[in-house]
């Protein structure tokens, strides 16, 4: 726990500060949707601060440059050979990187079918959840930083993102009905 605690707490403790200033500024602009006769005025600004404020500190986790004496690029293409091979060590080494991984977009996946009915799809949050998933393995390879850049972490982020989205079904964003917005 020391260990995680040096490499990771400074980013643990900016999450912590910008949570509370995130989720004033939601409430500003929610207060002022408000004002101006939006329906649910805080839908929106809230879905982007917890969106916002759930994924940077993993991104700024991922994309912090790992152990040098690795290779300093290292790509695993075989769907479950890591998750395997993790399966064969240390209990807590598996799941901190399957617990991680699901995290990762998982405030994301949440957020994003509250947010907007245009994503208010299982399939339309694992395609966000997937791409962007590929774009940060792909940075981790053509940075090379030291870490490998496995299908499996597109695998577990995407389904972190969707189960997190399924939990929040209940307050999904409904489609707006034709007519009712000016165009």
């Amino acid at each position: 726990m020391l260990l995680a605690w040096r490499m990771w707490g400074h980013i643990i403790l900016f999450s912590l500060l910008a949570l509370p200033v995130a989720l004033l500024t939601a409430y500003l602009i929610g207060r002022q949707r408000a004002s101006s006769g939006i329906r649910h005025p805080f839908r929106t600004p809230l879905a982007d601060a917890l969106s916002v404020t759930g994924t940077l500190p993993w991104l700024w986790m991922i994309l912090t440059p790992g152990n040098v004496r690795e290779p300093a690029r290292s790509l695993s293409l075989t769907p479950f050979r890591d998750l395997a091979t993790l399966a064969e060590g240390f209990t807590g080494t598996l799941i901190a990187q399957v617990g991680g991984n699901l995290l990762v977009f998982a405030t994301l996946g949440a957020m994003l079918p509250i947010r907007s009915p245009a994503l208010a799809r299982l399939s339309r949050v694992a395609a966000v959840a997937a791409g962007s998933s590929l774009i940060v393995e792909s940075l981790q390879y053509a940075l090379g930083l030291h870490r490998v850049s496995s299908i499996d972490d597109i695998l577990l982020n995407t389904t972190g993102a969707v189960l997190a989205a399924i939990m929040t079904m209940r307050w999904w964003a409904q489609p707006i009905p034709e007519g009712t917005v000016p165009r």
